[in-house]
């Protein structure tokens, strides 16, 4: 399909699946002949490419978000980085911190990142797979337990969990790192998220 083809609202219709730029979903969308998977699939390459990129720099600006649920029985308090105060000011950079931080209300992650997950409890949950699967063939053994550990991962760590909105912001199941490398790609600027804290009334 040529360029002329692509009409505003093929362009619209992609933007609001991916959370890309117009300029951005135009281009790919042009660079498809207008086949809008490919141009979700090339967006999201691009994405973790510039999000590879910027991932080494300095995230000094940011903001700290809150969020209560439940009449404030849960309470989140999350930290997100970026490279200036003008994306801190942002209108997707602050609603990407409220998403977060009422995703961390919905799901309880325990960490951040697999990085923080202390290796004595990882090689805890390593041992305990191996026992589950003690009965299975000798040669998947180590598939299965590492496929279970990965499983454990995405319920304990924030970045691998899956978005509890990404089916209702853009029709398909996305991980909390790949959100994070969506508005990477959106802003041009690192983005991390650094720390967070949740409070439950009456928990530990």
């Amino acid at each position: 399909m040529a360029t002329a083809q692509i009409t505003p609202a093929m362009v619209k219709a992609l933007r609001e699946k991916t959370g890309a730029g117009m300029m951005d979903c135009k281009k790919a969308l042009a660079e498809t002949g207008g086949d809008e998977a490919a141009a979700v699939t090339l967006l999201r390459e691009k994405g973790m490419a510039a999000a590879g990129k910027l991932a080494g720099r300095a995230t000094t600006e940011g903001r700290v978000e809150t969020y209560t649920h439940g009449d404030g029985r849960i309470g989140v308090m999350v930290e997100i980085g970026c490279n200036t105060d003008f994306v801190a000011r942002n209108d997707d950079f602050v609603n990407f911190a409220r998403d977060i931080a009422m995703h961390i209300a919905a799901m309880a992650p325990r960490w951040v990142s697999r990085d923080e997950v202390p290796a004595e409890l990882v090689e805890a949950e390593r041992e305990l797979y191996r026992k589950q699967v003690a009965d299975k063939p000798e040669q998947v053994q180590d598939k299965i337990t590492e496929g279970k550990l990965n499983k454990w991962y995405s319920e304990v760590c924030l970045l691998d969990q899956v978005w509890i909105r990404g089916k209702e912001k853009y029709d398909r199941d996305l991980t909390i790192e790949e959100l994070r490398t969506e508005i990477v790609q959106t802003t041009g600027e690192n983005v991390e998220i650094r720390r967070f804290e949740r409070f439950e009334l009456g928990g530990s």
